[in-house]
């Protein structure tokens, strides 16, 4: 952003200092054709330099721009990764919760030397779940390590 503040600074001393030339030659310049030579020369000189100041201008506009909507691009995606593994937490932490609680019944259950089919039914069933949701917790972020990788990856190649 400096550069381009400092582009357009000095574009615009560039181009006063057209205004002043053109002012004091007009004033000071011989009359007849030498004078009108060098003023244009000078002119066209000026000219020259303000259109390569106006496309650097433009080239660090445009850098400017690429990088923001990579930036942008890389920070929705970090934010979706995010998203997935809070979700995941979200669940595994539910899901413990129930194993905790399938686990408390069974073993009451135990204690009261009563055998339930259905309490050892339950907790194998929300350990199970608990399992799966440990390994889609584990597989997100393995995503997320491989979509770190990848233009690494391909940086080396």
């Amino acid at each position: 952003m400096n550069d381009m503040t400092d582009l357009a600074r000095r574009l615009s001393a560039a181009l006063e200092r057209i205004s002043i030339g053109v002012d004091e030659a007009g004033d000071a310049a011989p009359r007849g054709d030498e004078g009108e030579v060098a003023l244009r020369e000078a002119l066209d000189a000026e000219r020259t330099t303000n259109a390569q100041l106006t496309e650097r201008v433009r080239a660090i506009k445009e850098k400017q721009e690429t990088m923001v909507s990579a930036l942008e691009t890389k920070v929705a995606r970090l934010t979706e990764q995010l998203n997935t593994a809070g979700a995941e937490l979200q669940r595994q932490k539910r899901l413990n919760g129930e194993l905790a609680d399938a686990n408390r019944a069974l073993s009451d259950a135990a204690k009261a030397g009563v055998s339930e089919p259905h309490l050892i039914n339950r907790s194998m069933m929300t350990e199970l779940e608990a399992l799966r949701a440990a390994r889609a917790a584990e597989m997100a972020e393995m995503e997320e390590i491989l979509s770190e990788l990848k233009p690494l990856i391909g940086e080396v190649a």
